[in-house]
C-alpha cells in the first residue's frame, strides 16, 4: 500500500487534506542534516523522488513545527503551504510522471532528536541521537508518519571533526568542508523502510567489528574508556545473529548491522533499520553480566530486523506482528545459548506477570492497538509458542519463511500472517485467533500444562502444587524435590517460596553452591540471610555479582555495627553496575558510620551529591537522589532535582517531580527551592513554577 496525499478543498476552514491509498509512490529520499547542539536544532534538506500513480493536485509530508527556507519541484519553485504538522506542495501531478521534491528546512525538535552533554563542560561527554519509534521522525525530518510509506533513504550528516557518526545503511565516505572543521558522513541504503526506522547517533565512539557466518558485517560501538567492556557487553552477538538467520530461514535483509549505546535512552533499545540504538546502562563488565546483561535486548532488537523492519505492520491494530515476534525469537535465541530449562522458566515467569493483570481484570486482546507492552510482548510471545505447538515445528518454520518472503519490504496484517500459517499447516486457525488473539483473558491452565509437558523442572513444580492442595498444612517435604532436580531456576523458586519447608541441610547445600543466582536468593526481600552464619554472610561480599555485593554490604552493616568500618574498607573501591549501585550505597554508609574516615566525610558527601548532576545518566542520578533525600540536599543537588523534573526520560521525570512535590511540603525546603529557582534557565523553570504557583 502506498501513500496518497490529496487537497480536498482550499475553502475548508480546517486542514482540508484527505489521505487516499495508491496515488503517489515515494521511492527514494536524499537527506542532509546539520545538527546545531548548542541551539538543539537541525538545519537540513531532503529531496524525495516519487512516482504519480493517479492524478492528484497536491502531496504532503509530515513535518512538525518546521521553518521552510526553500521548496522546489523538479528544480523549479512551487506553491506550498505548511502547518505545525505538515507541508503541502501543490501541482497538477499526472499519472505516470516522476517528480523530485526538494525541501530546505530548520527545526528545534521538541522530541525525537536529543542533544546531551554539550553544556556540562566535560570533554567527550557530548551526544546526539534520535528515537523515532512509531511516527516521530517528522520532528527532525520532513517525512512520513504513516508506516505504509516505505522509502530508500540515503543520509549525509555534517558534524565537527572529532565526533563519530553512525546511521542507517552502509558508510560510504567522509568528506571535510568549511575550513576543515566539519566532516560530512555519507551513508547509503539499498532497500526501502518506514520513516520511523530512520536514525543516527553522534558521539565519541570506537567500534569492534565482527562478521556473521553469512558474511554480514557487524559493528559494535563503544565509548573509548569502555574497551574492556566490549566483550561482556556484546557477548554472544555473533551466535545470536547466526542462530536467528538459521531459525527464521530468511537471510538478514540489510547491508550491515550496527549497535550503538547512548546515554539516557528512553527504552532498553530500538531496532532502527540495521542500526540498533540502546541504553548504555547495558555496557557492563564481566562481573555485572550475571546481574544485568544485554543478551535479551540484543536478540530482541535483532529479531525486529525481520519482524517490524522487513515486514511492517499496517497500523497499530497489528502490533503483535512486531513485539510478540521479537520477544518470542529473543527467547528462542536464549534457549539456544542457555538451554531448555532457561527457556521454559522464562515463559513461566512471563505467565506469572500475565496472571497478575488478568487477576486484576486488566487483561487485553492482542488485537487492541492500545494494549500494554506486557500484552504485546509477553502474551504475544506466548501466542507464538502455542501456535508452534499446535501446528508443529516444520509447518511453523515453513509458514514464517513464506510470510517473510511474500511480504518483504511491505506492510502486513495479522490475517496476512495467519493465512500463510494456515497454508503451511493445512489447518484452520480460527479457534487459535479467537483464543489467543481476540480473547482478553489468558488460558492459564492450558499454558501451565504445556510447560509441565515440556519441562521436567516445571513438571516437578506442578507436582508440588498438587501436593500442597492435598496436604494438611502449608508444610510439605521439599527435600526430595530439591534432590531430584538440577534446575537452578527450580531451586531458586524453592528457596524463595518454600523456605519454611526446607531442612537446614538444604540451605547449606544451596549456599555452598558455586551458582551465584542461587546464593543471591539469601539476600532477597524474604530475609533468608537469617539462615546464614556471620562468616557465610561475609563471604558474599566476595561473590562475582554487584547486586550480591550491594545487598550483602547493607545487610552486614545493619546486623553487625561493630564491624561496619571493616565492611566499608573491604568494599571502598567497588563501583558496581553502570548505575553505580555499590558506590552510591558505600558513600551513604561511609557518611552515616560513626568515626569512619571522618576527615573525608565532606568529600564523600560532595561525591554523592555530585552524582545528581546532569552530566550523569538518569539511572545514576535517580539512585543518588534516593540516597541524598535521606541525608539532605545541597543547593546544587536541589537545582539538579529541578532540572530533572524536565528530563526527556518519563521514568526519571516522574520520579523527580514526585520527590519535588514531597520536598515542597516542607517549609524550609520550599523557601530554598523558591530562592534557587531564580538561578535556573527558562526551560528548567517550567515545571517548578507551576508547583510554586500552587
Amino acid at each position: 500500500m502506498k501513500r496518497l496525499l490529496l487537497l480536498v478543498s482550499l475553502s475548508i476552514s480546517f486542514l482540508g487534506i484527505a489521505q487516499h491509498q495508491d496515488k503517489v509512490d515515494f521511492i527514494r529520499g536524499e537527506v542532509f542534516v546539520v545538527p546545531d547542539p548548542l541551539e538543539k536544532a537541525i538545519s537540513g534538506s531532503v529531496a524525495y523522488e516519487f512516482d504519480v500513480l493517479k492524478d492528484v493536485d497536491s502531496v504532503f509530508l509530515d513535518a512538525k513545527n518546521m521553518d521552510f527556507e526553500k521548496i522546489s519541484l523538479d528544480d523549479r519553485s512551487v506553491k506550498y503551504s505548511s502547518t505545525e504538522k505538515t507541508i503541502t506542495i501543490y501541482n497538477n501531478f499526472e499519472a505516470g510522471m516522476k517528480h523530485r521534491i526538494a525541501i530546505e528546512y530548520h527545526v528545534q525538535p521538541k522530541q525525537t532528536a536529543y542533544f546531551l552533554g554539550w553544556e556540562d563542560g566535560i570533554e567527550g561527554n557530548e551526544q546526539i541521537w534520535t528515537q523515532g519509534q512509531g511516527k516521530y521522525t517528522s520532528y527532525w525530518l520532513p517525512s512520513f508518519d504513516d508506516m505504509e510509506e516505505k522509502v530508500e533513504f540515503d543520509l549525509t550528516i555534517a558534524v565537527k571533526n572529532e565526533k563519530t557518526v553512525i546511521a542507517n545503511g552502509e558508510y560510504v565516505y567522509t568528506s571535510t568542508t568549511r575550513n576543515s572543521e566539519i566532516d560530512e558522513w555519507h551513508f547509503d541504503m539499498l532497500q526501502p523502510m518506514s520513516s520511523y526506522l530512520l536514525a543516527f547517533a553522534i558521539g565519541n565512539y570506537q567500534k569492534h567489528e565482527l562478521k556473521s557466518a553469512s558474511g554480514i558485517p557487524i559493528e559494535n560501538y563503544y565509548y573509548p574508556q569502555d574497551s574492556l567492556r566490549v566483550e561482556p557487553t556484546y557477548r554472544y552477538t555473533k551466535e545470536i545473529f547466526d542462530f536467528l538467520e538459521i531459525e527464521i530461514g530468511v537471510p538478514y535483509p540489510w547491508q550491515n548491522y550496527k549497535q550503538i549505546p547512548v546515554r539516557d535512552f528512553l527504552y532498553a533499545g530500538m531496532e532502527n533499520t540495521g542500526t540498533t540504538i540502546f541504553s548504555d546502562g547495558y555496557v557492563i563488565d564481566s562481573t555485572a553480566f550475571v546481574d544485568k546483561n544485554y543478551v535479551n535486548v540484543n536478540a530482541h532488537e535483532l529479531a525486529h530486523q525481520w519482524f517490524g523492519n522487513l515486514v511492517t505492520e499496517k497500523d497499530g491494530n497489528h502490533h503483535w506482528l512486531h513485539e510478540g515476534f521479537a520477544t518470542y525469537y529473543a527467547y528462542l535465541a536464549e534457549r539456544h545459548l542457555f538451554g531448555d530449562d532457561h527457556f521454559y522458566w522464562k515463559l513461566y515467569n512471563s505467565l506469572d506477570q500475565l496472571k497478575d493483570i488478568v487477576d486484576r481484570d486488566e487483561g487485553q486482546s492482542l488485537l487492541d492497538p492500545k494494549a500494554s507492552s506486557l500484552t504485546f510482548y509477553e502474551k504475544g510471545a506466548w501466542a507464538l509458542f502455542m501456535l508452534r505447538n499446535e501446528i508443529g515445528d516444520s509447518a511453523f518454520k515453513i509458514g514464517i519463511k513464506s510470510y517473510l518472503n511474500k511480504y518483504s519490504f511491505k506492510n502486513v496484517t495479522i490475517d496476512n500472517f495467519l493465512n500463510e500459517m494456515e497454508t503451511a499447516s493445512g489447518e484452520d486457525l480460527t479457534d487459535f485467533k479467537e483464543e489467543w488473539l481476540k480473547n482478553k483473558n489468558f488460558p492459564f491452565e492450558k499454558s501451565k500444562k504445556q510447560l509441565a509437558d515440556k519441562s521436567l523442572s516445571l513438571k516437578i513444580l506442578s507436582n508440588i502444587g498438587a501436593d500442597l492442595k492435598t496436604a494438611q498444612s502449608d508444610d510439605i517435604d521439599c527435600k526430595s524435590y530439591w534432590d531430584t532436580t538440577k534446575s537452578i531456576h527450580l531451586k531458586k523458586h524453592l528457596l524463595k517460596n518454600y523456605h519454611t519447608s526446607l531442612p537446614e541441610q538444604i540451605y547449606s547445600k544451596a549456599f555452598e553452591s558455586d551458582t551465584i543466582p542461587i546464593r543471591q536468593v539469601f539476600l532477597s526481600g524474604r530475609d533468608l540471610s537469617r539462615y546464614l552464619t556471620k562468616e557465610r554472610l561475609e563471604s558474599l561480599l566476595e561473590d562475582e555479582s554487584y547486586i550480591t555485593k550491594e545487598n550483602a554490604l547493607i545487610v552486614l552493616w545493619q546486623k553487625y555495627p561493630e564491624d561496619q568500618k571493616k565492611y566499608l574498607e573491604q568494599t571502598k573501591d567497588v563501583i558496581g553496575l553502570p548505575n553505580k549501585n555499590v558506590r552510591l550505597l558505600w558513600l551513604t554508609l561511609a557518611i552515616l558510620t560513626n568515626d569512619y574516615d571522618a576527615k573525608n566525610t565532606q568529600t564523600y558527601f560532595k561525591e554523592l551529591s555530585g552524582y545528581t548532576g546532569k552530566e550523569y545518566g538518569w539511572e545514576i542520578r535517580m539512585g543518588a537522589f534516593q540516597f541524598v533525600s535521606e541525608i539532605g540536599f545541597t543547593d546544587e543537588s536541589l537545582k539538579n532535582l529541578m532540572n530533572a523534573a524536565g528530563h526527556h526520560s518519563w521514568q526519571f521525570k516522574k520520579y523527580a517531580r514526585n520527590l519535588l512535590e514531597k520536598l515542597l511540603q516542607d517549609t524550609d525546603y520550599k523557601k530554598r527551592i523558591q530562592g534557587l529557582a531564580k538561578e535556573l534557565k527558562d526551560d528548567e523553570l517550567r515545571y517548578i513554577n507551576t508547583k510554586l504557583k500552587e
